[in-house]
């Protein structure tokens, strides 16, 4: 796994929030190898947010912002749903 990847990896897991860096952290663990570059810019923007609002977009108790109701916002909520 490169740098970058290592980096998103160990702030996903370690977000403040145990319910994030269990709902973010394990959608990282599992599929940070297949994302690209441009996926990777995405979700680094998405990870400025703070903890509480990341939490309630991906529990669909708040809308999510138009700059991040993206690919990466839909993964998060799937995962969140599969769980």
């Amino acid at each position: 796994m490169d740098a970058r990847r290592k980096k998103i990896l160990f702030q996903n897991q370690h977000r403040g929030m145990k319910e994030n860096d269990l709902l973010i952290g394990g959608y990282t663990k599992e599929h940070i190898e297949q994302l690209n570059d441009e996926q990777l810019s995405r979700f680094e923007a998405l990870l400025q947010e703070g903890d509480s609002d990341l939490y309630n977009w991906i529990m669909e108790k708040e809308p999510i912002p138009d700059e991040f109701d993206n690919d990466i916002m839909a993964a998060l909520i799937a995962y969140k749903n599969k769980l």
